[in-house]
């Protein structure tokens, strides 16, 4: 992680962000890029960060959560010292030739740009992230590495490279904008912002983004945890439950009593839980062919994978597919 933006470095000035908050975003990204800001300024007693809410044409937003709000048209001359754009579902929709082209056209009298869980999509399409490194939230983050072949794809919490900073979903930006807080007030004030959210998990940006939050799993079942993080990083091409035991320095046998204990299934139930899941949201949230999610997800055959689709959800994955199109 490249720390050459200029805006986390120590500064007692103002610093003025735009936020462009896209369509069903949803509701805790664009908490996550706002509140610590909010918190600052009330920490502090002094106006440290301003902040004004856009959508690209200043259409009404509405969130997931269903919650609608009013937001100003995004200015084609910056009104602001950095730009976040926060995103969530339907990206490849919303990015218009026009809204890429403000984009650009803002980009260049920023001191910075960032995007918030899907929000990277769109300075990615944009170009502006060429030659840079960057994360998305780890969902999209695979079709993200192979849609923009001239970004480095990271699967970090966070990463700050020259004036772009992007992040992985809702937690890592919590972290990012702490960080932040952090690099221009200094850690005092960091550490009251966090308290005020009771938040007391800060990591790295170069931590890695998790499918499945291990902080608690790391404190109670530490073999089980390290267990679930080879199977997240292994959906593909999935190991032998003996070779994720031998990992752990386990035997087959006590990693499975292990798992009874601590999840309440198998380790060989549990993984292929996870990548039916994964084969869920890909079916759903892309349009990937259905072989090509049975071969990302680490299914032999498609025969196979189809059975095991049907037998988790009820239907097939092209039925569900449908079923969530119509």
């Amino acid at each position: 992680m490249s720390s050459e933006n200029s805006i986390f470095a120590r500064s007692d000035a103002t610093l003025s962000f735009g936020v462009l908050v896209m369509q069903d975003c949803n509701t805790l990204s664009l908490a996550a890029a706002i509140d610590p800001l909010r918190a600052a300024n009330r920490r502090s007693g002094r106006r440290l960060y301003d902040w004004r809410l856009f959508s690209p044409d200043g259409a009404a937003v509405r969130l997931t959560s269903g919650i609608v709000f009013e937001a100003g048209a995004l200015p084609a001359r910056p009104e602001f010292d950095a730009l976040m754009v926060v995103a969530g579902f339907r990206l490849e929709e919303q990015a218009t030739p026009a809204l890429l082209a403000r984009l650009s056209g803002l980009a260049p009298g920023l001191k910075a740009l960032g995007g918030v869980d899907g929000g990277s999509w769109f300075l990615a399409r944009a170009g502006l992230l060429d030659g840079q490194t960057a994360t998305t939230h780890w969902e999209d983050l695979e079709l993200f590495a192979t849609r923009f072949p001239d970004v480095d794809v990271v699967r970090d919490r966070y990463t700050i490279s020259g004036r772009y900073f992007t992040t992985g979903g809702a937690s890592p930006c919590i972290d990012m904008m702490l960080h932040l807080i952090r690099a221009r007030q200094g850690p005092d004030l960091a550490m009251r912002v966090a308290g005020t959210f009771i938040h007391d998990t800060v990591q790295p940006g170069h931590a890695p983004q998790s499918l499945v939050p291990g902080g608690q799993l790391s404190r109670l079942a530490p073999p089980v945890a390290r267990a679930v993080a080879l199977m997240q990083e292994r959906l593909e091409d999935p190991p032998a439950i003996a070779e994720i035991a031998r990992a752990t320095g386990l035997s087959t046998r006590h990693l499975e009593q292990r798992f009874r204990r601590a999840l309440g299934t198998t380790p060989g139930a549990f993984f292929r839980d996870l990548r039916l899941h994964e084969a869920r949201r890909l079916v759903l949230d892309t349009g990937l062919a259905v072989q090509e999610i049975a071969l990302c997800t680490g299914f032999a055959s498609q025969a196979s994978f189809a059975r095991a689709f049907r037998a988790r959800f009820g239907r097939s994955a092209s039925g569900l597919r449908r079923l969530h199109q119509g």
